[in-house]
């Protein structure tokens, strides 16, 4: 079910414990073969396919469509809030979500640059609102285990822009993903110990502007990316989620 295409009655009538996602996402560059909505179109596939799984287990509110991407403002085109913009706008359409008396909240990020500022939401609304539960998952780190089955690239290869979001845009837009302008891997590196990528990484980092990561906005390799991995990936993010969505709402 989707908030925004319900009526209000529709929505006075709903169970109070199914399960209110909130998409965080972002608007920025992805690369010289990716659209600056890559990460926005994954994180609704996610809800899409989710809510075809179970039409009537959860209820997607509208996606916050930028993030927190300073990180990407040297390449043309990255939109960005401040964290504290951030944090305000979430937290504000959240507040709304338990005015109306809902009980199970999801944040489900598909950002990188999400997770810092998503967990002090998470936490700040918890704390404010102890009658409310309040998750929140990171689309490749509740598969992550199962996704590395599928990585072909290596490590340092399903980055930003790499194997994986290639893959999903291969099945998501075909028409707006740029194959012909897809590079092999671009990273540059840094400390052994903060190299990492998605599914990868020491527990160890240190902060680099995306400029200082790639030298084309990607990170990763996005050539070994293909619409049947995508759909390996969705189906794999699925499982996780509906096991998770599933327990939340019933415990």
């Amino acid at each position: 079910m989707y908030w925004d295409q319900l009526t209000s009655p529709q929505i006075d009538r709903l169970d109070r414990r199914v399960p209110v996602i909130l998409p965080m996402a972002a608007t920025e560059q992805h690369g010289p073969h990716l659209p600056l909505a890559t990460d926005r179109l994954i994180g609704e596939h996610f809800c899409r396919e989710l809510n075809e799984r179970m039409p009537e287990g959860i209820l997607v509110l509208p996606s916050m469509s930028v993030g927190c991407s300073d990180h990407h403002l040297d390449f043309a085109g990255s939109l960005s809030l401040r964290h504290e913009t951030f944090i305000r706008q979430a937290t504000d359409v959240l507040k709304s979500v338990i005015a109306h008396r809902f009980a199970r909240i999801v944040l489900l990020n598909s950002h990188g640059g999400n997770q810092g500022v998503g967990q002090v939401v998470l936490e700040s609304v918890g704390y404010a609102h102890p009658e409310v539960k309040v998750m929140m998952a990171t689309w490749w780190k509740v598969a992550a285990e199962d996704l590395t089955s599928l990585n072909e690239s290596g490590p340092g290869g399903i980055g930003h822009a790499g194997e994986f979001e290639t893959s999903l845009m291969m099945l998501i837009a075909p028409g707006l993903v740029d194959v012909s302008a897809a590079q092999p891997r671009a990273n540059l590196t840094t400390f052994t110990w903060a190299e990492a990528d998605l599914i990868r990484g020491s527990g160890a980092g240190v902060y680099r502007r995306m400029r200082e990561m790639t030298s084309n906005g990607a990170f990763g390799d996005p050539l070994t990316g293909s619409a049947e991995k995508g759909r390996d990936i969705t189906d794999l993010v699925v499982d996780a989620l509906a096991a998770i969505v599933t327990d939340f709402r019933n415990g």
